[in-house]
């Protein structure tokens, strides 16, 4: 059993520890939040015993072998820094860097502590549904293009509207917040693991009164079609992706929260899509995955699968930085390194 600290106490890491329940592989021990009593309070429940409102003393001393890292983004690199120092295995919760020059840093130090491993929760690309959707795509014979929608109105943004400061985290440069990075890192994941590493990138942002994008058009051009990313925090959208062959398309009823697909032959009959087995929590199949990984780190096979996953982190940390300098989107965490 893997024993599992965490730092960061909302709705995602409870959706994670419910994932985490039912593979039955990890154990909640050690908890960090900014006050004990939120450690505690969030906790207990889930039978962890450690709790802590300092981040040094919950890594020297807490008892866990993997950390969850669900925190603002901005964030992130400080608390990886500490968890690779101290030969964690780590889950990071996307976007997991905020730039480039982050994401290096931090392989550097990888390299010096060969004992951690880091990991970022792209949980859809880990789904048997995706993964059985990408396999019908490898024989679609001509691709043509996407487009992935992932767009979904916040009550976050309720406060924005109402101009209540300090404005929540997600929608501020501070915490390096906006739709592209909160959402739209679905959509680039998706684009990434399907068709690799985009010649170019232009993003086109709608911004909102607390300084970073309420919504916006990304396009990501390949070599001969292109990909077109609709992301937004201040809208719902009902729309599903797609990605299009010549007369076949491949249809997901969203890209990163999916429960179905089907494809359209060129006859445009309806083909569903069906996973061996699917969770109607999303994170389960990630989280077996990971498992897989933490409980062999030295096994070959799994070490293939882990620098895969790290290297499409890597690229994805790029191309999102990319999309953000094409709109002139900066955070301060960019200029501090």
């Amino acid at each position: 059993m893997l024993k599992l600290g965490i730092i960061g106490t909302h709705i995602i890491t409870d959706q994670m520890l419910d994932a985490a329940k039912t593979t039955g592989r990890y154990q909640l021990t050690t908890v960090y939040s900014r006050t004990l009593d939120r450690a505690k309070q969030f906790g207990k429940p889930y039978g962890a015993t450690e709790f802590y409102d300092s981040l040094e003393d919950f890594f020297d001393e807490g008892d866990f072998d993997v950390v969850y890292i669900a925190s603002p983004n901005s964030l992130h690199y400080e608390q990886v820094r500490l968890a690779i120092e101290n030969d964690k295995f780590i889950i990071l919760e996307k976007p997991a860097l905020v730039n480039p020059e982050e994401f290096s840093a931090i392989e550097s130090l990888l390299k010096a502590h060969p004992k951690a491993r880091l990991i970022e929760a792209a949980r859809h690309i880990h789904t048997g549904i995706y993964q059985q959707a990408k396999d019908k795509m490898k024989e679609m014979k001509t691709i043509q293009g996407a487009t992935f929608t992932v767009m979904k109105y916040s009550s976050r943004y309720d406060k924005v509207l109402a101009g209540e400061k300090p404005y929540p985290n997600i929608f501020t440069p501070e915490f390096a917040g906006g739709a592209l990075q909160d959402l739209g890192v679905y959509g680039v994941y998706a684009a990434v693991d399907l068709f690799g590493t985009p010649n170019s990138v232009v993003y086109f942002p709608t911004m909102v009164a607390s300084g970073v994008d309420g919504k916006g058009v990304a396009i990501l051009t390949y070599d001969n079609f292109e990909v077109t990313l609709n992301v937004g925090k201040t809208a719902n959208s009902y729309l599903g992706s797609e990605i299009y062959g010549l007369k076949d398309t491949l249809y997901f009823d969203s890209i990163f929260d999916t429960t179905k697909v089907t494809y359209y032959n060129e006859k445009k009959q309806a083909e569903p899509i069906k996973a061996p087995v699917f969770y109607t929590n999303s994170m389960v199949d990630e989280m077996n995955d990971f498992a897989d990984v933490f409980e062999n780190p030295d096994d070959q096979d799994q070490l293939a699968r882990y620098n895969k996953w790290f290297d499409e982190a890597r690229v994805v940390n790029s191309v999102m930085f990319d999309l953000r300098q094409s709109a002139d989107l900066m955070f301060p965490a960019d200029r501090n390194r």
